[in-house]
This record gives C-alpha cells, sequence and structure tokens, in this order.
C-alpha cells in the first residue's frame, strides 16, 4: 500500500498495490505494521457496510464528542462517491479546513480519517456500497454533526446532494 499525506493534518489516502493474474486481482486494504508506520490507529472497533440504492445520496457531517472520537478507514467497494474531510481539532494546525476525494471501485482507494476530523459522503452512482471500519464503538449519546451546507464552510459538491436524512438536513448553523 501507497499512503500518500494530505493537507489535513493526519488525513491519508491509501492507494493499493494490487496483484493481478488470471483469477483475478488481490489487494491489501488493511496491515496493521504499516497503517502503524503512518501513525494511523490500528485498533478496529467495528466494521460497517453502508449500502445506498441511489446516486447523490448524502450521508454525513458525523463524529463522536472525545473521548469517543473514532479514527476511520473507507473504501468504495461498489459504485462512486464523494468523500469530504473536515478538520474539526481546535488545537489542529489545519483547523476548520476541508478537502474532498473521490472514492470507487475503479481507483480502490481508501481513505484514513483521524478521530478530530469529521467527514460526510456524497453517492455519484446508483446502489454505491461504502465500507469502513472505525477505532471506537459507535456511542449514540456522543455523537454530534455539521449540516453538508453550512454556510461558514462554503462546501463544493460535485453534484447537488438528493436524498438527505432529516438529522443531516437540521444540524444547526456551525459557530466557532
Amino acid at each position: 500500500m501507497k499512503f500518500h499525506k494530505q493537507k489535513i493534518k493526519g488525513v491519508y489516502l491509501i492507494e493499493p498495490e494490487p496483484f493481478k493474474d488470471s483469477r483475478g486481482m488481490y489487494r491489501r486494504h488493511f496491515c496493521q505494521r504499516e497503517f502503524k508506520d503512518h501513525g494511523i490507529i490500528t485498533t478496529i472497533a467495528q466494521a460497517n457496510i453502508v449500502e445506498n440504492k441511489l446516486r447523490y445520496t448524502l450521508r454525513g457531517f458525523h463524529y463522536q464528542k472525545p473521548p469517543f472520537g473514532e479514527g476511520k478507514t473507507l473504501s468504495c467497494i461498489k459504485g462512486a462517491a464523494y468523500d469530504i474531510v473536515l478538520d474539526i481539532d481546535p488545537k489542529s494546525s489545519t483547523y476548520l479546513q476541508w478537502t474532498g476525494f473521490k472514492l470507487d471501485d475503479k481507483n480502490r482507494h481508501s481513505l484514513y480519517i483521524p478521530p478530530r476530523c469529521t467527514h460526510a459522503i456524497l453517492t455519484l452512482k446508483d446502489n454505491t456500497i461504502i465500507h469502513y471500519y472505525t477505532s471506537e464503538f459507535y456511542s449514540p449519546k456522543a455523537e454530534i454533526g455539521i449540516r453538508y451546507n453550512d454556510p461558514y464552510f462554503n462546501f463544493k459538491w460535485p453534484h447537488q446532494p438528493k436524498v438527505i436524512s432529516e438529522k443531516d438536513k437540521n444540524h444547526p448553523d456551525f459557530i466557532p
């Protein structure tokens, strides 16, 4: 795997190095040693699969307040998605900066998001499936969110989201 540091502190785009032969392809999705060498949390508390029926479905921004912050590694295993990562740690040198990534079943990239960041996903194709694992267990009482169209951030989505949960539509305006 190749680990590419991103402009947001602690975020990595992970490029697989697949082995191909007449049978198909093999690639690693996780390696405790390599993740640790890059300062990535190697604890896996949960693995999740998100199945999205329609393109332009938006999920996020969700995160958990300390001490329940989750490091996440995610991949698009079918279809395509655009993921925006936002640094929400006031102590970080990249605080309140965001960046976006296209993940799909062609590039096979994974994205590591540290616990001090939040993210949101917009599907770009019907029947998009996202696989991710987290370093902490889900704690509903610690969950908080930021609205996908919060005017403070001026997020640039590749397409206008069409399918959004009521919860995600109604997060209050962000106040730094």
